[in-house]
């Protein structure tokens, strides 16, 4: 059985995997600094994407879709803003917050890939 650090891992993996083959570029994963983390940093053409990627087991309490809090949209904000300003390859780049949202469906595993997901209806 994986560990929550390991099943993590893994969904990212997934994540990136599927973003890659819609033509994004994977610049960084899990990008860590004092006030937050973003799991995905991507090049989507000139735009900058910071992604969240969350996975549910299963549809209750809302599945995958209710589960990035509006702190934890504070805090991508914030570690976005970081990011930026210790890479200033990027300040100019068009940038946004996507959320990968990963939802078992039986023995499916359903993607649905919300762009600008912060502040868009729904979070």
């Amino acid at each position: 059985m994986l560990g929550r650090r390991d099943k993590g891992s893994r969904y990212e993996q997934i994540a990136a995997d599927w973003l890659r083959s819609r033509g994004l570029g994977l610049i960084e994963r899990n990008y860590r600094c004092r006030r937050g983390e973003i799991d995905l940093i991507l090049l989507e053409g000139d735009c900058i994407c910071f992604v969240e990627v969350k996975y549910r087991a299963s549809r209750a309490f809302g599945g995958a879709r209710y589960s990035i809090p509006r702190a934890k949209q504070q805090k991508l904000l914030l570690a976005a803003e970081h990011y930026l300003g210790h890479h200033p390859q990027h300040r100019n780049r068009p940038q946004r917050i996507d959320a990968l949202l990963l939802q078992q469906n039986g023995k499916e595993l359903d993607i649905e890939w919300i762009r600008n997901a912060v502040g868009a209806d729904g979070f």
